[in-house]
């Protein structure tokens, strides 16, 4: 839903786009995704960042709309990624006297995105420079690796804005049904920040010298939205410091056949529930392996199912942990139940993962179920539970 306001000069003129279905070809979008754009109003008109090319003639339709016949001074191009400058050229092309405002590193990457060279328009901004516009001034913050590196963010004086990039992003669109901003931008930052964790801590502390009323993302709602500003600024603090949000247990099972892997991991769920503690469970075969790793970072427990396969492990279970050793999981417990009908190997190889992720505790006894879950396993698996709640 764009148009409304952000204040009485900022307008998001961006485009919902309701059709794709996976980001970067990867993340699952069940609700679709939000490109952010900003018209500033003022003796200059400015523009921040434009939008993915998908959506190219819808941004510059509400760009022409709520310009009212006006002409455009500056785009700030904070971000190269092409979700955020994939629309630049066509609006180089319409807006020929609006000058590009962006970093010497952006800069490079738009003469390796592009066969025109901006260069003679672009003007070279760094942190600690500003561009007035009349009323409004903007002051530009670098903000390297959050998640590229040549990403500015930016803050405007006058309404106390924060132009934070893809920063405070979360996946879905604006008044999609299930619009819970917490849930939906956990799993974003986790699956495209969380491995740069101490860059946002860095940025964390240079925009708490500011003021914001406002934070303006490139992907989801205006913050503040159902929640005081703080509880956003909060999470990311949280997310950044790789410390658990919440405590509970995921469970994180891949099964060859949905026996006896499955039926542990089932049977995990149901021991976790009658001792009242809070579980996700993520089936790798089935589910957006993203979920799995968006609950691995909010509890601070976590229990990996696998079936053995080739004396190694079940492929899900290996680019599950892939991820996770990317993304930098750390300071959790950590359970494991292997399956094999005849040799099983998957706890040796999570075991070298876990044994590999920092401030990571490995919980005992492993559990090894043969083929399908017996009787007996049950025990195992309580004794198991009780050791990661312990």
């Amino acid at each position: 839903m764009y148009g409304p306001e952000v204040t009485k000069d900022i307008i998001n003129v961006g485009v919902d786009d309701k059709n794709i279905k996976k980001f970067e070809n990867q993340y699952d979008l069940p609700d679709g995704m939000a490109y952010n754009s900003y018209l500033i109003l003022d003796e200059k008109v400015c523009v921040m960042d434009s939008v993915d090319a998908d959506v190219t003639d819808a941004w510059l339709a509400n760009l022409e709309k709520y310009l009212g016949g006006r002409n455009i001074d500056y785009i700030v191009v904070q971000h190269m990624e092409p979700d955020h400058s994939g629309s630049l050229a066509a609006f180089a092309e319409k807006y020929p006297d609006a000058a590009i405002c962006t970093s010497a590193v952006a800069l490079n990457m738009m003469k390796q995105f592009f066969e025109t060279d901006f260069s003679a328009r672009v003007q070279i901004i760094k942190e600690g420079d500003a561009l007035s516009l009349g009323k409004h001034e903007l002051c530009f913050i670098a903000a390297p690796m959050v998640h590229w590196p040549e990403v500015l963010m930016s803050y405007d004086k006058t309404d106390k804005v924060l132009f934070s990039a893809d920063a405070f992003g979360k996946f879905g669109y604006k008044g999609a049904e299930a619009d819970d901003w917490a849930c939906e931008a956990r799993r974003y930052y986790f699956n495209i920040v969380g491995k740069y964790g101490a860059q946002v801590q860095a940025v964390l502390k240079k925009v708490s010298a500011f003021e914001i009323a406002h934070i303006c993302a490139l992907h989801g709602p205006v913050l503040p939205e159902n929640e005081p500003l703080e509880f956003y600024l909060q999470k990311y603090r949280t997310w950044s410091a790789y410390e658990p949000e919440d405590d509970g247990v995921a469970i994180v099972y891949a099964s060859i056949h949905d026996t006896g892997t499955k039926q542990a991991a089932e049977k995990l769920a149901e021991i976790f529930a009658r001792k009242g503690v809070k579980t996700g469970v993520t089936n790798l075969t089935e589910d957006d392996l993203h979920e799995g790793v968006e609950d691995a970072f909010r509890y601070n427990r976590l229990v990996l199912c696998a079936s053995s396969y080739d004396a190694d492990i079940f492929p899900p279970m290996r680019q599950f942990l892939n991820v996770l050793n990317i993304k930098g999981y750390q300071k959790r417990r950590v359970g494991l139940v292997e399956n094999g009908s005849w040799a099983p190997s998957a706890g040796r190889v999570m075991k070298q993962y876990v044994e590999g992720f920092k401030n990571v505790e490995l919980a005992e006894p492993m559990v090894t179920v043969r083929s399908a879950l017996k009787p007996e396993d049950a025990g195992r698996l309580e004794a198991l539970a009780e050791a990661l709640l312990a």
